[in-house]
């Protein structure tokens, strides 16, 4: 379900950041099909993701803090927001940045393949794809301000949602982010 939930919603946030950007949603080479593909692939690791960084109180545990191990199962409180805050924290400051990284490199393939399924399915060029992106922007940008402004208070509201919720929440924040960078896309314009 992760992965169908990601498919269908954080594509829709890259085609919501096109509209903002270029004025349609669609536009020949944009590979809506690969793009699905890749977001179903990631949604599974999102979902693997919040799993292994769920655990987080059993971490705190071991590090002496003494946090009830279903604290994020319980009614709001300061020590669940600080729990969910620690988890964020650590879930975006340790997978985040590779994540992000994968993820680039899979846009710049499906764009150097035309967006096409038969182009996706070519062997990804790593060792080319990986020098040609702006690290500066990554750096800049992706790592330096969407990390720490957006994803880490956003996954801590996402911990602090019943597990059910999770995933659908997160998937949501795609579009919340496909929104977001097609605005910022037109201001680096201005």
């Amino acid at each position: 379900m992760s992965a169908l939930k990601f498919s269908i919603l954080a594509s829709f946030g890259e085609m919501l950041s096109l509209r903002i950007r270029t004025g349609v949603y669609y536009k020949k080479g944009f590979g809506l099909i690969p793009r699905m593909i890749v977001w179903a692939f990631i949604g599974i690791l999102i979902k693997i993701g919040f799993v292994i960084f769920g655990t987080g109180p059993q971490v705190l545990n071991s590090m002496g803090l003494h946090i009830n191990p279903d604290i994020l199962n319980q009614p709001f409180s300061l020590l669940k927001l600080l729990t969910a805050f620690s988890i964020s924290c650590c879930m975006n400051l340790f997978f985040a940045p590779t994540f992000m990284t994968f993820h680039k490199i899979t846009d710049e393939h499906i764009s150097q393949t035309g967006g096409t399924i038969k182009g996706f399915f070519t062997p990804i060029q790593f060792n080319k794809i990986f020098p040609q992106i702006n690290w500066g922007v990554m750096w800049g940008f992706v790592y330096k301000k969407t990390i720490p402004l957006f994803w880490i208070p956003a996954h801590t509201i996402t911990f602090l949602l019943p597990a059910e919720f999770r995933i659908l929440f997160a998937a949501l924040l795609g579009i919340v982010l496909g929104v977001i960078l097609g605005i910022a896309s037109l201001k680096s314009k201005e």
